[in-house]
């Protein structure tokens, strides 16, 4: 019986050492720290398929010796392991250079299927870095104590010129291009070959007018009409007009909308009927998708 026990616990070793495959720690540099710096330490461990870190074994932040803590830890899973990321303050007041040994941890395994347990430890080594003194430990002696003072660093005078002028260029370019954009979308007045767009302009102050102001919308829209192509349009002359002018093909719907309404309205006499078929909401809308239309035309 105690043959087979140590052969069970011989095994039992063997499987928890298959388990971690490697562990590795990284630092960015092992010199030249001094009072109060961070330290970023990584460790990377190679783990059979299955097996996680138990985040309740890892270290907790706190004081590790009198000169050194534990500021944070996280543990983050990677193809083939896990990946610890430990931060390390240092408050160690070196009067010289030298190398601190940092001590090693153990963290407990899990095998991460369903009804796994805890198998076996990594155990992170230890490690050391170098600190180096903020100051001289014996400095030259001189006769002043004032000269062991560095004189105060010398900043050359920046010239706010070139910062002036560059400041004066872009403003110069934002108000050129606000008055292109400005010109572009007749914001101050008429612009040549954008009927619609002085036709929008002026419908927002006949909005919700009388009788008389909705038959002076739909001749707005009349002489934008005419205006873009050229002629006089007719209700029979759409199909003919949307081929002149594709780029106002998705508003044929609309455009017929608006010559019923304008029928019922001029011919008809009938204004209630025209505002029926055609509302102001409707106009408004559409005029301002012809005005777009003619803008990207």
């Amino acid at each position: 019986m105690r043959v087979v026990a140590i052969l069970f616990l011989i095994l039992q070793a063997g499987v928890a050492a298959a388990q971690v495959r490697s562990v590795e720690l990284r630092v960015p540099r092992s010199f030249g720290y001094f009072l109060g710096d961070l330290l970023q330490v990584r460790a990377d461990i190679a783990l059979e398929p299955g097996f996680t870190v138990q985040r309740a074994s890892l270290p907790k932040p706190g004081p590790v010796t009198y000169w050194l803590d534990l500021r944070d830890v996280a543990v983050e899973r990677v193809s083939g392991g896990a990946r610890l990321r430990l931060t390390y303050q240092s408050f160690y007041a070196a009067l010289d250079a030298r190398r601190l040994d940092v001590p090693g941890f153990s963290v407990a395994l899990a095998d991460a299927n369903p009804g796994g347990a805890i198998t076996s430890q990594a155990e992170i080594p230890p490690w050391s870095f170098g600190v180096s003194p903020l100051r001289e430990i014996q400095p030259e002696k001189r006769d002043d104590p004032a000269d062991y003072l560095q004189p105060d660093g010398r900043v050359s005078r920046l010239d706010p010129e070139p910062a002036a002028t560059a400041a004066l260029v872009l403003v110069g370019l934002a108000l050129l291009a606000l008055g292109l954009l400005a010109y572009d979308r007749a914001w101050f007045g008429r612009r040549r070959g954008r009927p619609f767009a002085r036709a929008a302009q002026r419908l927002r102050r006949l909005a919700g007018t009388d009788e008389g102001g909705y038959q002076e919308a739909l001749r707005l829209i009349h002489r934008s009409l005419d205006e873009t192509d050229g002629r006089r349009l007719l209700a029979d002359d759409l199909p003919a007009f949307l081929d002149r002018h594709p780029a106002f093909r998705e508003e044929e719907e609309a455009l017929a909308r608006f010559f019923a309404a304008s029928r019922r309205a001029f011919f008809g006499r009938e204004a209630q009927a025209a505002r029926e078929i055609w509302p102001w909401p409707e106009m408004q809308a559409a005029l301002r998708r012809l005005a777009a239309a003619e803008r990207a035309a």
